[in-house]
């Protein structure tokens, strides 16, 4: 198959994977956040308004992580080869949350008794939480770094489990609770929706501390990372993120304080946005620090080549629909009204 020389291939492949877990991220985020909050809204009619309001998006916000997984495997095998083995039981652990997570949430509201409608909520809040623990504890493995001999795995079946990374997974569960609270806050009213206000206030104190704890970790772990953070003329780039952090926490209280119903959680996405941005800060070039870098992991060319030309047809028609059904589905969410 020609190729193409005035493509960078490999930095777009690395830029669509990038895309794809961003989009994972921020979507997926707010409905396992949904899914966590169940911890402190104990109220049957309640958790059916919640699990409504995510009813019609839930599974189609994970075709980001089917795409990007699937695209990692197939444009940059190496760094699929010494990921899955470096993660197994996080990666495991996560997708079979996942599955447990769907499972409950189907029948959940075909219990027919309170006592079977309790064990699925249950079962809907552990599923969530754990694929959302899970998620954390493997974005800080990879951030403190991968053992790699000879293109191979050459770690532990426990080296991912440190201080670090449970603070990341810790980090995680509470800002994709503070993405399902303020999402609620826009799709729900009443005492609900101010409830959820509540949530939003303590959960976005929260995450701001974490994301301030876990950013000044994370140049310790790597003296690359420190040099790009704190170094010149590197720190002319990283500087305007946590400057932006601040005005988006502004934000985030005034719309708070003022009512505003999309403001709270347009701004927690910017945090995870400029989390996301963050990272790729201090990884690049690195798919799997401290030594492989995303060209080092692709896959020949004319693999590259074929496989854009299915992803510049697929990703416009998951855009679209993913569009099409949040605007179907606008608007707030009463009792009594949605998935039955």
């Amino acid at each position: 198959m020609m190729t193409l020389p005035w493509l960078d291939l490999p930095l777009v492949w690395g830029g669509l994977i990038a895309f794809a877990v961003l989009a994972y991220v921020v979507l997926d985020g707010f409905d396992l956040g949904t899914g966590i909050l169940f911890a402190v809204e104990r109220r049957t009619e309640d958790r059916a308004v919640m699990m409504n309001t995510i009813a019609p998006v839930w599974d189609g916000n994970e075709t980001w992580l089917v795409l990007g997984g699937g695209g990692l495997f197939a444009v940059f095998p190496l760094a699929y080869a010494v990921i899955m083995p470096a993660f197994y039981p996080t990666i495991i652990g996560m997708l079979l949350a996942l599955v447990f997570r769907g499972v409950a949430f189907e029948f959940r509201f075909r219990a027919v008794t309170a006592r079977g409608r309790a064990a699925w909520e249950f079962a809907f809040l552990a599923g969530s939480t754990l694929a959302a623990f899970a998620q954390g504890l493997t974005l800080g493995g990879l951030l403190q770094g991968v053992r790699v001999v000879g293109g191979a795995y050459a770690g532990g079946w426990w080296d991912w489990l440190t201080g670090f990374t449970i603070l990341c997974g810790i980090a995680l569960v509470i800002g994709y609770a503070l993405l399902g609270a303020t999402w609620l806050v826009w799709r729900t009213e009443g005492d609900l929706q101010r409830r959820c206000r509540r949530h939003a206030r303590a959960l976005g104190a929260a995450t701001l501390a974490l994301i301030v704890v876990v950013s000044l970790w994370t140049p310790m772990l790597n003296p690359t990372f420190a040099h790009r953070w704190f170094g010149w003329p590197g720190i002319l780039l990283t500087s305007p993120v946590p400057v932006l952090v601040v005005l988006l926490a502004w934000g985030f209280w005034l719309g708070l304080r003022h009512g505003h119903h999309v403001t709270p959680f347009l701004c927690a996405l910017g945090w995870f946005a400029l989390c996301y941005a963050g990272i790729a800060i201090s990884l690049y070039p690195y798919i799997i620090p401290p030594g492989i870098t995303f060209r080092d992991a692709a896959a020949p060319p004319e693999s590259q080549a074929f496989l854009l030309v299915g992803a510049v047809v697929l990703v416009p028609i998951i855009l679209a629909y993913i569009a099409y059904a949040y605007y179907v589905f606008r608007g707030k969410v009463q009792h009594g009204e949605g998935y039955h």
